[in-house]
């Protein structure tokens, strides 16, 4: 039981001499018994304990190497009856409130942990009911909850749920804010006392201490823990009173929020009172604190049981200095840059703070240490499981989520066992013999006038996780899992180097490539302009001179097997070389070989391989000589999503997991290459073998090659593994199984797969393939405007955009052909007012098996990913049904599909009154977004299926699930997270914007797309009687249809300008009278003075294109609604479904509403 702690001090020695230092016996038996068994009464301490660690420690420290010995059994030891265990917590049904849709700042690591949570629950014999209507995760399947119920998650819903289900219990802490938030909500309302609701784990109590700053600093105060000082202020004159005392530059906090959302740094008054009319809307409490930017940020991840045992299981630091939100940052695990001393003193911090609060379950504490002195300050106390815990998680290999799920059902840490090893208990402190870097992705290039600054909230999609056994290897991994087109540590071009240095963005390590790689920058000037510590500057330091030895080199022929060995420890990649050297990636792969030089292939297994564990949680190293597993599976490959981005996020994760499930169900082994430590895809448990590696060319056929694998899935992972499946099959000679990947670049090739659909009789729009903006001009003119303009291979619609005329045109093409220069690009005829078709299908050898046609409530030219999907669809007529299968039928047969496939179809109405005309748009050979969805709401798995088409083994006859009348449907919707992006233009296009997804079910379109909607983050619908603004296109019906719907409800009608008012007050069917409103543009704080003067709780603004400047009145108006938190409806067709809604089902009826149902109940059974 040696804890982290003589390693974690002294880790990069340790790391650099490659052998383990003995350690002193007493000190580190004093350290043990310190980590939590000092609550034991003093007879106990005595006797098993001591002994067992005497006989662990001796023999570890006796015997650095991994002799023999027989591993400690943790039952005999439980057994002697040392360890009284609790009550268990007697709970019979248990309501776990899930995180929703996936937005900035919540993403999938809550997902994670709410699966965990469920599996803890299904060991322990509890029944389960999830609350969560992210449609897309493995987390709503039945194979993990009793029953899901797709609802919004708020007091309302969630009061039902507990009505119809009567739970005993209830988990607060795996659903991130949003389930906190509802946890603190419900205590206020009493409605866990009234309906005898236990919470479980952690208290409510708890965790108002942690969210409410002044009850905060006081507990803090109470045990002598310096916090920054903060006051916290409901108004802006107190907040400018309260910085005044402190001093600037100081920071801004809003209570009650999510990574950091409302927070920011103000050097004066005048920023101050910017910063704090936005956050005042977002929450009722904010707070002013001094500002500690430069100095260390570090995170602990505490786990405490209601025994009072505490321990910390991971300790973290930020590569950036305190000022970026520990969400933006690049963080490393464990510290590399804190001495003993240091790391010690926050250590006992972390345990005597979580002690204090009365944690039950797992927390994390956030510190700022002063970089030259002793001096730290608590940043924050997080009483849930967060994304740190995530990433402590897979990088430690210790399941936080669980453990603290077992603790909530009143299990202690010493009795449960450490579920990697399954030798040892879970009352131990992982010790690391690696390095994890995690590394965030931010989209921001996708929107408009977005602010691309980094600091205190939090703007990135995702995040990556690499493993290597040198920060260098470790580092260079990461970047290249972010995206990649990056090589490894490289540089950029910037317009201001210096200022870029100095004002992080999302853009800051290649800032920092460039300053040291080719610009001759010092370690020392980087640090006094980053602030960034020296000891990671040095570090990248060592590839610089690298990559400068390499280039020196100049030839493939020169490189010497220890040229290339010290590039590989330093985590070069093969191609990184190739350009130093000026060869190619293939060539460079093949010298390596003949040199001998593959990866090693090491285990995590939380004890640094003290004590033999089996564990299948792997990675690769340069830095190692053996293996610690043998290759016998001859397993099947499964290549994961990666990083989460917009685009592809964790509805390829349900795939990827769904996949593994299906492969080992028929007897295969399975071996899952991920790297995104949010998703339950690289969770040690799912696949027969986890790789946490690189999804590249190179590290996939390594892994191909080590393990015999048998063949390899590509199409369950969206993009990334489509991209490298040609190279897979024709280059490595790799089994890629489904669809041959000649017949997938048929279809990405536009050119190949437009004369395909021709050759089968399949319409699609009018379209060309370009080199020059004059040929360009001349296709748009004979066509006519609007055209749509894209590249060749891309994901969720990358610089794909519509363009209405010449001028447009010329700016548009210079951004496209940016995107992928070897691919010119496509321009096509856009097609106006027509609906879009989404078919997702699974076909074995060319015969469609089945498929599924949702319809989309968007006018076409809104991308798929933020378009409301409704399935079965409530307006497409029999014939429109048959025809659209017909399709499916030949595109599988034309591209002799073998497993998943979709297809995007545009509907136009013919003007001549005829049959309207079905013309194909787009075909993914692999799984799209929406096919968790479609399996969840027709309750057949289609990745089931399509995993057996592609291994050829119990495939299903065709069926027509289409084919079965429902007496329901269900309506998928986007989360947007445009309070996140400051400045960005809340308008949909064909560019993907949104971040996450929900779906809820009803009997009909209405039913399923209120509740739906209201399943948005923070989404409050307007009550009649408040104020509803109105802005956008006259030209059209649309807004005049919407007042058609809310006039009888008795709203407050308002209108920026004259024009508005005048086309309401004559175009609606009521006699209603609209009020216009000052409309102050430049100016945040008069405008939010406005809102609050005529209560405005909606906004339906319905422009035509997007804002051409930041003072359009349409632009000001949506981003500001945003920026308020006020409902905003910017796209006229689901405008016009939602005040539908409104009109039907306000003013809400007694008792519970007919949606709430069981999702068992809905589709009859349950199939996942």
């Amino acid at each position: 039981m040696l804890s982290t702690v003589y390693k974690a001090g002294r880790a990069p020695a340790l790391l650099r001499h490659g052998r383990r230092v003995a350690v002193a016996p007493q000190a580190a038996q004093l350290r043990s018994l310190t980590s939590g068994v000092q609550n034991l009464s003093v007879r106990q301490t005595e006797s098993p304990i001591a002994r067992l660690q005497k006989r662990f420690l001796s023999v570890s420290a006796a015997r650095p190497g991994n002799a023999a010995q027989p591993a400690p059994n943790p039952n005999a030891y439980l057994d002697s009856g040392v360890i009284k265990p609790k009550e268990f917590v007697d709970v019979k049904k248990v309501l776990v409130i899930g995180s929703g849709g996936l937005a900035i700042g919540q993403a999938g690591e809550f997902d994670y942990s709410g699966s965990q949570a469920l599996k803890a629950l299904k060991e322990a014999g509890v029944s389960s009911v999830l609350i969560n209507p992210n449609i897309a995760t493995i987390q709503t399947n039945h194979s993990l909850a009793d029953e899901v119920y797709y609802l919004p998650i708020t007091p309302e819903y969630v009061e039902y749920v507990i009505q119809k289900e009567k739970p005993d219990g209830i988990f607060l802490s795996f659903g991130g804010q949003t389930a906190l938030n509802l946890g603190v909500q419900m205590e206020k309302l009493g409605m866990f006392e009234k309906y005898g609701v236990r919470v479980l784990g952690t208290s409510v109590r708890t965790l108002e201490l942690s969210e409410d700053r002044d009850l905060f600093a006081k507990a803090l105060e109470e045990i002598n823990i310096p916090i920054a000082k903060s006051i916290a202020v409901n108004t802006l004159d107190d907040a400018l009173e309260a910085a005044r005392n402190i001093g600037y530059p100081i920071i801004v906090r809003a209570a009650y929020a999510l990574g950091g959302l409302g927070s920011g740094f103000a050097n004066n008054e005048d920023e101050l009172r910017n910063m704090a009319a936005r956050s005042l809307t977002l929450s009722p409490q904010i707070l002013v604190e001094k500002s500690l930017k430069g100095w260390k940020e570090v995170e602990y991840e505490v786990v405490r049981d209601a025994n009072n045992n505490c321990i910390t299981v991971c300790n973290m630091e930020n590569f950036d200095p305190l000022g970026i939100h520990t969400g933006d940052s690049i963080v490393v695990a464990p510290s590399q840059t804190l001495s003993d001393e240091e790391y010690h003193m926050l250590r006992s911090a972390a345990i005597k703070i979580v002690r204090h609060l009365g944690v039950v379950g797992e927390c994390n504490v956030q510190y700022a240490l002063q970089p030259d002195g002793l001096d730290y300050r608590v940043i924050e106390v997080n009483a849930r499981l967060s994304r740190s815990s995530a990433l402590a998680s897979k990088a430690t290999g210790y399941p936080l989520a669980y453990t603290a799920a077992k603790i909530g059902l009143g299990h202690t840490l010493p009795e449960l066992p450490n579920a990697v090893t399954k030798t040892t208990t879970a009352n131990f402190e992982p010790s690391l013999d690696y390095i994890v870097t995690k590394i965030p992705r931010w989209d921001l290039s996708k929107f408009q006038h977005v602010k691309r600054d980094i600091g205190s909230a939090m703007k990135s999609v995702g995040e990556v996780m690499a493993i290597g056994r040198t920060f260098e290897e470790s580092f260079q991994k990461a970047i290249r899992q972010v995206d990649p087109n990056f090589v490894g540590f490289q540089g950029a071009k910037f317009e201001d180097l210096d200022f870029e240095l100095q004002n992080p963005t999302d853009r800051r390590w290649l800032a920092v490539g460039q300053a040291m790689l080719h610009e001759n920058y010092s370690v020392d000037r980087v640090h006094e302009l980053t602030k960034i510590d020296k000891w990671f500057l040095y570090k990248l330091q060592n590839i610089v001179d690298c990559t400068k030895e390499l280039q020196q080199i100049g030839s493939l022929q020169g490189l010497k097997k220890e040229n290339v060995l010290k590039g590989k420890k330093m985590g070069f990649s093969d191609k990184q070389i190739a350009h130093a050297v000026n060869s190619t990636e293939d060539e460079i792969r093949a010298r390596r070989l003949e040199f001998g030089i593959r990866p090693w292939v090491k285990k995590i297994d939380t004890l640094a391989a003290e004590f033999p564990a089996d564990t299948n949680y792997l990675y690769t190293t340069y830095n190692a000589s053996t293996h610690d597993i043998t290759f016998e599976d001859k397993g099947t490959l499964i290549l994961g999503s990666g990083v989460y981005r917009i685009g592809s996020s964790v509805e390829f994760d349900w795939c990827a997991v769904s996949a593994t499930r299906a492969l080992q169900a028929m007897g295969q082994k399975t071996i899952m290459i991920n790297f995104n430590p949010e998703t339950t895809s690289t969770d040690f448990d799912e696949a027969d073998r986890l790789y946490f590696e690189e999804l590249s060319y190179e590290r996939v056929m390594d892994l191909y090659e080590l393990e015999n694998a048998s063949g390899v899935v590509v199409s369950v992972g969206g993009q990334l593994p489509q991209n490298i499946a040609l190279r897979l099959q024709e280059t490595g000679k790799a089994n890629v199984l489904g669809t041959d990947p000649r017949d997938i670049d048929k279809a990405e090739d536009r050119q190949k797969f437009s004369e395909i659909l021709d050759s089968i009789g399949v319409d699609q729009p009018a379209w060309k393939e370009l080199t020059s903006v004059e040929a360009a001009e001349k296709f748009a003119q004979d066509v006519g405007y609007p055209v749509l303009v894209r590249p060749s291979y891309v994901l969720s619609g990358a610089a794909m955009t519509v363009i209405r005329s010449q001028e447009d045109l010329k700016d548009k093409l210079e951004a496209a052909s940016e995107v992928s220069p070897d691919h010119p690009v496509v321009i096509t005829k856009f097609i106006e007012g027509a609906r879009e078709i989404d078919v997702d299908g699974v076909a074995s050898k060319g015969e469609l098996i089945i498929h599924a046609i949702s319809e989309h409530v968007e006018q076409a030219g809104v991308h798929s990913g933020d378009a409301t999907l409704v399935l079965p669809p409530a307006n497409l007529d029999q014939d429109t049904m048959d025809r659209v299968k017909e399709i499916a039928q030949k595109v599988a047969k034309a591209w002799n599909i073998t497993g998943p496939f979709n297809m995007q179809i545009i509907r136009a109405e013919d003007p001549e009154g005829g049959v309207p005309a079905l013309k194909v748009i787009e075909c993914n050979l692999r799984a799209s977004r929406s096919f968790p969805f479609v399996s969840k709401v027709l309750g057949t798995n289609f990745i089931d299926v399509a995993t057996k088409a592609l291994v050829g083994k119990d495939v299903p006859k065709p069926t027509d699930l289409m084919a079965v009348k429902r007496d329901y449907l269900a309506t998928k919707v986007p989360q947007f997270s445009w309070t996140r992006l400051a400045g960005a233009d809340p308008f949909l296009g064909v560019e993907m914007a949104s971040t996450g997804e929900m779906a809820c079910f009803g009997k009909n379109l209405v039913e399923a797309y209120w509740t739906s909607v209201q399943s948005a983050m923070n989404f409050r619908v307007p009550e009649p009687g408040e104020g509803l603004l109105f802005g956008g296109e006259l030209s059209k019906n649309w807004l005049a249809t919407i007042v058609d719907y809310l006039a009888p409800l008795g709203y407050k009608l308002y209108a920026a300008d004259a024009e508005v008012k005048e086309y309401l007050e004559t175009k609606s069917k009521h006699k209603l009278s609209v009020e216009i409103i000052e409309f102050p543009k430049e100016d945040k704080r008069a405008l939010r003075e406005v809102f609050k003067k005529y209560d405005i709780h909606g906004v339906f603004n319905l422009a035509q294109a997007r804002g051409k400047t930041v003072m359009d009145v349409d632009y000001v108006m949506r981003r500001n609604a945003v920026d308020f938190g006020v409902p905003l409806f910017m796209e006229p067709q689901t405008a016009m479904l939602f005040a539908q809604c409104m009109s039907e089902k306000l003013p809400r009826p007694e008792g519970i509403p007919s949606e709430v149902r069981r999702w068992s109940d809905f589709i009859g059974g349950k199939p996942l």
